[in-house]
């Protein structure tokens, strides 16, 4: 079918080499976004379970009732702890004596 001038000149081109697969992912990339995109109004229509619902509503917290309940807390005591690093003992960095982990060991 093709002869040998042609395939080369096929190859050289370079509309055929950069230009197609460039449109190509510009078209392909607009309808693959266009079906992600529809995902998300897709989930917007569902519905939710009724008792579920209510449940969600019952069981409502509040930024305001969280600070209430801590509000009164005292915090004099705290303690500020490294967390331990790959190489290190966590046991032994976090202020417990090795004779008490020696002891829980055997």
């Amino acid at each position: 079918m093709f002869t040998r001038a042609t395939t080369r000149a096929l190859r050289k081109s370079k509309t055929l080499r950069y230009g197609v697969p460039m449109l190509l992912l510009i078209v392909g990339g607009s309808f693959g976004l266009r079906e992600f995109s529809q995902i998300r109004y897709d989930a917007v229509k569902i519905k939710i379970d009724p008792e579920l619902e209510k449940r969600l509503k019952m069981n409502k917290m509040s930024l305001e009732s969280e600070y209430e309940k801590i509000k009164d807390s005292a915090f004099d005591d705290w303690k500020n702890i490294r967390g331990p690093r790959p190489w290190e003992d966590p046991d032994l960095l976090q202020g417990r004596s090795p004779e008490i982990l020696k002891t829980k060991t055997a």
